[in-house]
């Protein structure tokens, strides 16, 4: 009998010491009958892609090919056998990404991607464990996780149960907190005192730690819990951590950059080869209670892990291994992190980029690979995006290089307002559709939501087609959250906040006061709304009337939740807006968009056809993040640099490039250079949208919430290669002392100024015209200052020419009316203002009037904005 030896067990003595010569038959030949998925992959992406041990991190900059790389590593890892696919942990940041990542795969593989229940994002399979231990976070199986809204809604139970002010301590902001601090990983008793004395003086902890309790009474949890309460679990409960830790061999985490503290923890946590090694902790959680009164919070950074004690001796487990020096690394398994420093734009919802920037030291002999081709822009642009991004100093460094043509130079263009701005980015857009160019392919990314509602008039002026990416969702219209919130009680009675929602919808004389019994007896007795309900029907606290509709309802949902048992998730739907006299209420509504709601209920039964049952479809809806766009009509895209990661089109229009506006002066007051280089990634997020035209736009005078404001061009402008920047002149009208195509500006003719002015604007700008440096570009606020610029040496920058006054004379104006004036009230004046209601003046400063309202407390405001009461 003749035993075949594993090629895996032959020694190294027996293998021939040859390789087939490159480029020979034997290599061809080899390269033929390989996988065809690794087949058009550069050098690069398939050392990402067969580079399988240990941990990896693919900086993979825009347009790169990262998704394809991160498939067909999966791909990969199952054609050669390494893991089954319940094996392999891959996880996303959206719902999309996931369903494009099952898609690739089956073309890949030739199937349909199957039994790969691990491939999600973090909280679709952190809310997957959740479920599988509930009881270990003194949950059911079947919780509910809550939305914003009904998040804010509970907080403003609790506010009013502790007598709080919710005008002066809002929900939401409270909600704003207790999420940052699960971001971070923390639990009630581990928030820092000076942090939570930021809310209700000093009862911010408190409250979040009855908002928990409040949960587990409702059986509910929100999306933070689902990363929180698994790391809570994996560190008291090491047996569980140690299955999932056996369960995946391969862990795959598309976005890395882009993670928050949990997630990182999280991730940590399951990365760690199963062994005798604890959980890490986070620098200073150890003594916390002793220093959280100097406010600091606790750090991304991880201190090495301990030994279990459990796995050692008693003698061993008492040993302080930092004192004896013999602390060792944790082991890790093979894990690959794709993302792109570069591309880290969400510090502000608690992203930390210090997650990727310290791979290399959390991950000891982690192999980095750079994918620097770049498959999407042109040369100009991808050459004006990474110059941009090369001011940065906290970045692990990459330059993108594409072999295409250098295409069009970025273009960069000044007009005098916004408003003028709209109507040159909606003359280059029909511009381009006159040569030929689909408005599917060509996006606005503003800075700000704010300025997109002048682009949308200029559109609507136009007749142009557009989308505004980021609006209002199908599942969060009104008509949708009601009948949602009758599926939810029936899936779980405890949802207080679903029952409190459809209570009395549509009416059925149950008014506050009722609800207000009702909350009273949940919480005196410890039960939900619903199991309360139950209870006082039962009395004679309630009228007659009230008492027999409370009674229906309750019978009503006893019912509907005896027929989930044996009907269609999608017919009880249909009952339950039936039966609960639902649709009746919009059919005898006679609003014009009665209609249109009604069309809305039918499509949610209709949305329910692909789920098993009703769990899954509440859970669907609870996690989805992503909105499906209009994509078979063709319309200009308008949103917001945020929203546009991981979008591109051919063309790409940017205004707004300000001081103040970008980058955002808030940020960089709140986070000071860590602010202003996320905000330098952004702008480099934004041009890298771009495939063919990359067009930067800025207004020297812009509206800000109904006021004028003179800007200065923004900083960015002067970090961008002159080589590869074009400068042009507005399409949009008299930008520039008048030479747009709307004729001169009434300004051209003044030869001086109409009044004698004495203020320093007037002498600024006079003293500039005696220089002969009429206009913005010749040292005056608001413009391109020529001997300082980068720009400077470019031919096409004489569209600034010097000798333009017409601005000048604007400023001068303007400058003279807002300083140096006396404001009409006196001292002790008693005022009415819109927003804070009345008060008397306490001080004067020109027109700026420091007033002591009865209710807001001391404020300064313009005189303008208030009148004598």
């Amino acid at each position: 009998m003749i035993r075949m030896t594993e090629p895996s067990k032959i020694t190294s003595h027996s293998v021939p010491d040859h390789q087939p010569a490159a480029g020979g038959i034997a290599a061809r030949a080899r390269a033929s009958v390989g996988p065809k998925y690794l087949s058009g992959l550069n050098p690069e992406q398939r050392e990402a892609v067969e580079t399988l041990d240990g941990p990896v991190l693919v900086l993979a900059g825009a347009g790169t090919g990262k998704t394809r790389v991160l498939t067909t590593r999966i791909a990969h890892i199952l054609s050669q056998g390494r893991a089954r696919p319940g094996e392999i942990l891959s996880v996303t940041f959206t719902n999309k990404a996931a369903r494009e990542m099952k898609h690739r795969l089956g073309q890949m593989l030739g199937h349909a991607v199957e039994g790969m229940p691990w491939l999600g994002t973090f909280h679709s399979i952190g809310g997957r464990i959740l479920r599988t231990h509930a009881e270990l976070a003194q949950l059911k199986s079947n919780f509910t996780v809550l939305d914003v809204d009904d998040q804010v809604r509970l907080l403003k139970q609790l506010l009013q149960a502790e007598n709080i002010d919710d005008k002066r301590w809002p929900a939401r902001m409270l909600a704003g907190l207790i999420d940052g601090w699960k971001n971070r990983g923390l639990m009630p008793s581990q928030v820092p005192s000076g942090e939570a004395a930021m809310f209700a003086n000093g009862k911010g902890g408190k409250l979040y730690a009855s908002y928990q309790e409040r949960l587990k009474i409702l059986n509910a949890a929100d999306f933070g819990d689902l990363l929180l309460e698994n790391i809570r679990i994996f560190r008291e409960h090491p047996d569980i951590l140690r299955q999932y830790q056996q369960r995946f061999k391969f862990i795959l985490v598309d976005e890395y950059q882009d993670t928050n503290v949990a997630q990182y923890l999280w991730l940590r946590l399951l990365s760690q080869a199963s062994s005798s090694f604890t959980s890490p902790r986070l620098r200073g959680e150890v003594d916390l209670q002793s220093k959280s009164g100097e406010g600091d919070s606790p750090q991304t950074e991880l201190l090495e892990t301990a030994p279990h004690p459990d796995a050692l001796g008693a003698s061993e487990a008492r040993r302080d291994p930092v004192q004896d020096g013999e602390r060792e690394k944790p082991p890790t398994k093979n894990i690959c992190c794709v993302g792109d420093d570069d591309q880290s734009i969400y510090g502000w919802r608690g992203a930390e980029v210090d997650n990727i920037l310290r791979f290399e030291h959390d991950f000891p002999g982690a192999k980095v690979i750079r994918l620097e081709r770049n498959y999407r822009s042109t040369g100009h642009i991808l050459a004006a995006a990474s110059h941009l991004i090369a001011h940065n100093e906290g970045r692990l460094g990459k330059t993108l290089r594409t072999e295409d043509q250098d295409g069009e130079k970025v273009t960069v263009t000044g007009s005098w307002d916004s408003e003028e701005e709209a109507r040159g980015i909606g003359e280059e857009i029909e511009q381009l559709q006159r040569i030929g160019e689909r408005l599917n392919e060509i996006a606005i990314l503003v800075r700000a939501s704010y300025q997109m509602r002048e682009f949308e008039d200029r559109f609507v002026t136009l007749g142009l087609p557009y989308r505004v990416i980021g609006g209002p969702r199908f599942y969060e219209r009104a008509e949708i959250r009601d009948a949602l919130a009758y599926l939810r009680v029936i899936n779980s009675p405890a949802d207080d906040l679903a029952f409190e929602r459809i209570v009395n919808t549509p009416k059925r004389g149950l008014g506050d006061a009722t609800v207000q019994m009702l909350h009273d007896h949940a919480r005196k007795r410890r039960i939900p709304l619903f199991e309360a309900a139950r209870a006082v029907v039962e009395t004679d606290e309630l009228k007659p009337k009230a008492r027999g509709s409370l009674r229906d309802l309750v019978t009503q949902f006893d019912r509907w939740r005896a027929q989930r048992e044996v009907t269609a998730h999608t017919d009880l739907a249909q009952i339950v807006l039936d039966e609960s006299g639902y649709t009746e209420m919009w059919q005898k509504d006679r609003s014009a968009d009665a209609a249109g709601r009604l069309e809305n209920l039918k499509e949610l039964v209709r949305s329910m056809e692909e789920f098993e049952n009703l769990q899954g479809f509440l859970e669907h809806i609870a996690l989805v993040m992503d909105r499906d766009g209009e994509a078979e009509e063709d319309a200009v895209s308008l949103m917001t640099l945020h929203s546009a990661k991981g979008l591109e089109f051919d063309n790409v229009f940017l205004p707004g490039w300000e001081e103040g506006l970008f980058p955002s002066q808030r940020t960089l007051d709140e986070q000071g250079r860590a602010g202003l280089e996320e905000e330098r990634r952004l702008g480099h997020v934004g041009l890298t949208r771009a495939r063919r035209r990359a067009k930067i736009y800025f207004a020297t005078n812009r509206r800000i919430h109904g006021t004028w404001s003179t800007t200065i061009p923004s900083r960015f402008l002067d970090e961008l290669p002159a080589a590869n920047v074009e400068i042009t002149e507005s399409k949009g009208g008299s930008a520039w002392g008048g030479t747009g195509g709307y004729g001169a500006s009434r300004f051209d003719d003044m030869e001086a100024f109409g009044s004698s002015y004495s203020t320093p604007g007037w002498q600024r700008a006079q003293a500039n015209r005696n220089r002969g440096q009429g206009g913005r570009g010749g040292g005056g606020r608001g413009g391109f200052e020529e001997e300082t610029s980068s720009f400077s040496s470019s031919p096409d920058f004489g569209s600034f020419s010097s000798r333009r006054r017409g601005p000048l004379t604007i400023e001068g104006e303007l400058v003279a009316k807002s300083t140096g004036t006396t404001s009409e009230f006196s001292l002790s004046d008693r005022v009415f203002h819109q927003k804070f209601g009345y008060g008397h003046v306490t001080k004067i400063d020109g027109n700026k009037l420091t007033i002591a309202f009865d209710k807001a407390g001391e404020k300064k405001v313009v005189d303008s904005f208030v009148q004598r009461a």
